[in-house]
């Protein structure tokens, strides 16, 4: 990496434009929505852009919804989730009010306790028989008391375990709301967030990278084969850079044909190593019909990648990696490339919604 000033690289901020969409169509800015407007302007699927375009200015959270439940079926998730969130707090609200009615009843045995104290300590309780009432009464509350405190104990189990039955229900929605449901990596809500965490700590930035990979020609595959066969090698495809790669990397499929990798605790040296490994391990992957014999391959995969330590923020960072996966393919495909000072992309491509 050039260690001069980098050259400031024009490029449209994607996130900006996307919002200004939304809004300029009065679409509530939630992340279901967003990415419903991300796709459709990355262009991955034509349809739903035409879709989207086609709901006017006018779209309801319902007709947004539909689609998105049509063409991302985490997005029935994200719904869900609001519901599990809804059972949490009824839960916890009835836990306070256990909480509350135990504290009742302890201030009531604390201020029995009190009067009895008074009653023992005057100087008229000197008679056996008041001495015998007054143990009798103790006696009374106290079973009272535990009484109602074995109760308090079950009941509260009884709501520990619910809500960890709520929880667990919880945080499978999040799991669905955050995998892609074609090649089940992490989709692109999930590597917005990963992304805008690098940038937390400063320590990580040096052996952080964000590697950005995309299937060479998919275009002509889809067309070819059609789209049954092209979702096929994208989930094969997948398959092999989370097999090629730690566990501890994230691995997501950003839209259409791209994948993205944040790769931490590791070098330039090394983030080029595992950008090379996935590629040649594609490179030599058979892409055949084991019924009809067709061949589709051979399938490769152009990359880019810039370490964190390169960039300012979340979106230079992408913006960067971008720029290098846009070299690698405008220098022939199958190949790795490195962010470098000095790189340009021209960006060319319009959005249907911004058509007037």
């Amino acid at each position: 990496m050039n260690t001069a000033v980098a050259q400031k690289v024009q490029v449209p901020d994607i996130a900006a434009q996307v919002t200004y969409a939304m809004r300029i169509m009065g679409v509530s800015p939630i992340p279901r929505n967003y990415e419903l407007f991300y796709e459709a302007y990355i262009g991955s699927n034509p349809k739903l852009t035409r879709e989207l375009a086609a709901l006017g200015s006018k779209a309801s959270q319902e007709e947004l919804d539909e689609i998105g439940a049509q063409y991302f079926g985490h997005h029935h998730g994200a719904t869900a989730i609001d519901g599990v969130h809804t059972r949490i707090a009824g839960e916890l609200e009835g836990l306070l009010r256990l909480l509350k009615q135990e504290q009742t009843s302890l201030e009531s045995y604390n201020k029995l306790l009190d009067e009895t104290f008074v009653r023992i300590s005057g100087k008229s309780a000197t008679s056996v028989d008041i001495i015998k009432s007054v143990i009798g009464v103790l006696t009374e509350a106290t079973g009272d008391t535990i009484s109602q405190g074995k109760e308090m104990v079950q009941n509260v189990a009884q709501k520990s375990i619910e809500m960890d039955i709520v929880r667990k229900e919880l945080d499978e929605y999040k799991r669905i709301a955050n995998t892609d449901s074609l090649t089940q990596l992490s989709n692109r809500r999930a590597f917005d967030d990963k992304l805008s965490a690098i940038y937390n700590s400063t320590l990580s930035r040096n052996v952080t990278a964000l590697i950005l990979a995309d299937i060479d020609h998919f275009k002509k595959i889809n067309d070819t084969y059609g789209h049954p066969v092209g979702d096929k090698i994208l989930a094969s495809v997948g398959s092999l850079i989370r097999a090629n790669v730690r566990k501890d990397i994230l691995v997501a499929r950003t839209g259409g044909e791209e994948f993205a990798m944040i790769v931490e605790g590791n070098t330039e040296e090394e983030a080029m190593a595992i950008a090379e490994r996935i590629r040649i391990a594609l490179e030599h992957t058979p892409f055949k019909n084991s019924k009809t014999g067709v061949n589709y391959g051979p399938i490769t995969i152009s990359l880019g990648f810039c370490m964190a330590s390169w960039a300012e923020g979340p979106g230079e960072l992408y913006s960067k990696a971008d720029i290098a996966l846009y070299c690698a393919k405008n220098g022939g495909r199958n190949r790795t490339m490195p962010f470098e000072d000095g790189m340009k992309k021209d960006f060319t491509k319009s959005w249907l919604i911004y058509r007037k």
